[in-house]
């Protein structure tokens, strides 16, 4: 039972690499498998940030050797959500689950109208034009919230980003996941901090789920730049919809 308990574990860590890398959503897959295991919600949390932090150091070199690395936007956005993360951290989490996983259902279900509609060209953003004054500091002011959201819960985190740099620099989806990668790695790890602080990290789960994580991270970014923008809006419309469903109805 134990060894069967660990390759559930690895298993899901590899798909949740894979979908984090590409769209997001991943971390509703490997969370509830760790609660189900019998891990408290909270420590299930803390475990689950040890895997995340090795596969978005894996994806980020990955991005980084096959050319797609812009690390000033990257800090830019990432600081401001270092500053949400502990303050996200720090707050006590007072939904119940059942109408945060509505709520959350809610908000993808959104995301996927604005991946579709993309606004981002009707806007008409110039993907080569240095972003302006005025949308670096909306940028900022977004993404500290976006720590926020990530340092309490982290679930579903990567949509968010994801439509929030579209918006921001019309950049290609392939450039988008290079950016989101290296962004949650930042603030991720400021999180991290906290759980481990407060004892609340199963390692060897979060071992085992490392070694899944990284591996579907790697098979993720691979993925994203052989097969560019078309399949990566195909795996974020897939997963989206079936996370949104699952959350709204609670299945």
């Amino acid at each position: 039972m134990e060894f069967l308990n660990f390759f559930y574990v690895l298993l899901a860590g590899i798909v949740s690499g894979f979908l984090n890398v590409n769209a997001g959503g991943g971390s509703l897959i490997s969370m509830p498998l760790l609660i189900f295991l019998g891990l408290p919600s909270a420590v299930a949390n803390g475990t689950n940030r040890v895997a995340l932090m090795v596969q978005n150091i894996i994806a980020i070199t990955n991005f980084r050797e096959k050319g797609y690395f812009d690390w000033k936007i990257g800090v830019m956005l990432a600081a401001p959500a270092i500053v949400g993360s502990i303050v996200g951290s720090s707050i006590a989490v007072s939904l119940s689950d059942e109408i945060f996983n509505k709520i959350l259902g809610v908000m993808m279900l959104v995301i996927l109208v604005l991946i579709i509609w993309q606004p981002q060209k009707k806007l008409k953003i110039d993907p080569e034009q240095e972003l302006s004054t005025k949308r670096k500091i909306i940028g900022i002011i977004i993404f500290f919230f976006v720590g926020i959201y990530g340092g309490m819960i982290q679930g579903g985190v990567g949509f968010i980003i994801i439509t929030s740099l579209m918006l921001l620099t019309g950049y290609s989806l392939v450039r988008i996941n290079s950016l989101k990668v290296f962004i949650v790695a930042i603030y991720m790890l400021v999180s991290l901090i906290i759980f481990i602080v407060n004892g609340k990290v199963n390692w060897m789960y979060g071992f085992i789920l490392a070694i899944g994580n990284g591996l579907g991270a790697y098979l993720g970014s691979n993925f994203a730049v052989k097969k560019g923008d078309k399949w990566i809006k195909v795996v974020l419309v897939v997963a989206i919809v079936v996370m949104a469903i699952k959350l709204f109805l609670g299945l």
